[in-house]
This record gives structure tokens, C-alpha cells and sequence, in this order.
């Protein structure tokens, strides 16, 4: 079976890279755009391309799917099914309907739980107690198509936003080989997906913003989720971002918002910030500025005083 692949980031390439190592016959990957990375603005090719470019299969980055120009290129192509991980492109109608064995894509939620954008984000923060992965047979519609296959698990209490993407990308591409030779074979199931549905909206500053009117565990799942990108952060006293990278629940009670206790001692709370039903530690965060750094060691350098008040709303 005559597979083309349609992803980009990381989770794509581990997708990708799984695919060929398993001797899937992976004609083609289609990816984004190079695009200008750090400081240097080097411009930077994506990880499929890297990967793909790692067992010479051709890579192809289209500006836009929609032109008609790379129809004619899939034509040539002429794969017998499209495997779509990440891509971030909505897929026209002809090529959706093209290939034999049509388009699957490997969701990173539990559908029809969290079709959307953000949807590792959107469970860890929301406190969600598992997660998953799906393969669905894709149609016009957003994360809508008939379900193939599903693989569940926990999200732990220290689980953040990398530790999903790692073990979906990991259980995903099992996923992927484990069903594709029953979609060949005309074995696969497909069920349609039912109707209660959420939508997982992709993350805008608003939701960065952590307001510590909610309880201990709110705030530790929204850290959690957006971490290790694009960071929880909350706003000091003099009007600078702080960016907070790691946190745990601790006990205190305080006006929220407020600093009620500063530990510079390594391996100690560090700073330590009422909510609505007792307190948080911030553990390891970054300045505005600054790269990161622990609590303790901003504690030691930055002015941050027992009793000041985050800001805890835009």
C-alpha cells in the first residue's frame, strides 16, 4: 500500500520515522514551509522534512493545498491512502476523496472529546484523568470523520503538556501501524462519532494568564498544560511577566494572588502564592528577559517580598 504522509512538528516525524521503521512503503511526505528559527533567524526546515529527508523519501511543501497545483502533483504520486499526523491544513474535498483507502488522520484526543486545535492542552488543563489517541477516516468537516481505532491512558497528577506529546506520538504510531493493514484488508471498523462533542480552541494569551482566584488544583493543571510551551505566567508587581515553567500544590491560605512565603533554600518551595483554597508553589519559571532559571534562585536575584499580589486578571 502506496502511503503519503501530511504532518509537520515532532509528533508527525515520530509518526513518520515509526512508519518506515515498521517497512510501511512511504512514498511521499508532504510538510510545511522552512521557516526562520532563533536568534540567527537560520531558516530551519520542519521534522518531517528532517526525517523524511533521513530515509530519502521526497518531501514536498506546498504553500497552500488549495490552488489546484498540488492535486496534479497527488496525481503523479498516486498513493493508495494519506496518513495525516499534525498537518495543520485543512485537506480540500479531492484530496480528501482521492485515494483508494481515502484519509486517515491520527487525532490526539479521544474523539469526539477535544476536536480542535489544542487538544493535549485543553485535557491536561481542563484535569482530565486520561487521554488518548484516534485514527479517523476524514471527511470535510474538523476532527468529524467515522472513528477506525483508539488507544486510551492516564494522565498523571505531574504529567505536563511534554509528557502527553511524547507518549501520544509513542502510542499514536503504534496505533498507526497496528491498523493500517486492516484498513487494506477491509477489516477496519468504522464508526461514526457521536454528536456530544468538545472543542479544543487553540491557546491564546487570555488562557496563559494565571488567575489565582481558582483553586490549587485549576492552577497547576493550566502550568501542566501549557509547559514546557508556551508557558502559564502571571504578572509581578512592577507590571513584568513572570513565566512560570513548573509548580506543586502547598498549603497556606492568603488574600489570593498573595506571596505568602519565599524559600531561596535549593530544593525548597520557592515561591509560595495563595489561591481560592490554599496555596502554590512556583518552582521554576522565567523572567521577562531572562532565560529560565528556579524559584530560588529569582527569589535571591529579583525583588519579591513576602505579601505582594500577582496580578490575577487582564
Amino acid at each position: 500500500m502506496r502511503i503519503l504522509f501530511m504532518g509537520t512538528p515532532d509528533i508527525a516525524a515520530t509518526c513518520l520515522d515509526t512508519l518506515v521503521g515498521a517497512g510501511c512503503d512511504v512514498v511521499g511526505a508532504v510538510t510545511g514551509e522552512d521557516k526562520p528559527r532563533g536568534r540567527g533567524y537560520v531558516m530551519t526546515p520542519p521534522p518531517v522534512k528532517v526525517t523524511a529527508e533521513k530515509y530519502q523519501i521526497p518531501v514536498y511543501q506546498p504553500k497552500t493545498l488549495r490552488d489546484g497545483e498540488f492535486f496534479k502533483t497527488l496525481t503523479e504520486i498516486a498513493p493508495d491512502i494519506i496518513i495525516v499526523v499534525a498537518y495543520g491544513k485543512i485537506l480540500p474535498s479531492d484530496i480528501v476523496n482521492y485515494p483508494r483507502y481515502g484519509c486517515v488522520n491520527l487525532h490526539v484526543s479521544l474523539l469526539p472529546k477535544y476536536r480542535g486545535a489544542a487538544p493535549m492542552q485543553r485535557a491536561i488543563m481542563n484535569g482530565d484523568r486520561e487521554t488518548g489517541v484516534t485514527l479517523m477516516r476524514m471527511d470535510e468537516g474538523l476532527d468529524t470523520g467515522d472513528i477506525i481505532a483508539c488507544e486510551r491512558f492516564a494522565i498523571s497528577d505531574t504529567d505536563n503538556f511534554e509528557d502527553i506529546h511524547d507518549r501520544s506520538a509513542e502510542i499514536g504510531a503504534a496505533l498507526l501501524v497496528k491498523a493500517l493493514p486492516t484498513i487494506e484488508d477491509g477489516t477496519a471498523v468504522y464508526t461514526p462519532q457521536a454528536d456530544d462533542f468538545t472543542y479544543a480552541a487553540k491557546i491564546e494569551k487570555a488562557d496563559r494568564l494565571i488567575d489565582f482566584s481558582k483553586t490549587t488544583r485549576e492552577i497547576d493543571c493550566q502550568i501542566r498544560g501549557l509547559s514546557p510551551i508556551p508557558l502559564a505566567y502571571t504578572v509581578l508587581p512592577d507590571g513584568r511577566m513572570l513565566k512560570v515553567v513548573s509548580a506543586a500544590p502547598a498549603r497556606g491560605h492568603g488574600n489570593v494572588g498573595e506571596v505568602i512565603e519565599l524559600d531561596d533554600k535549593n530544593g525548597g518551595k520557592g515561591i509560595v502564592v495563595a489561591t481560592a483554597d490554599s496555596a502554590i508553589s512556583l518552582l521554576c519559571v522565567v523572567p521577562e528577559g531572562k532565560g529560565k532559571m528556579s524559584a530560588q534562585d529569582f527569589i535571591r536575584g529579583r525583588k519579591i517580598s513576602k505579601g505582594d499580589i500577582f496580578k490575577c486578571s487582564m
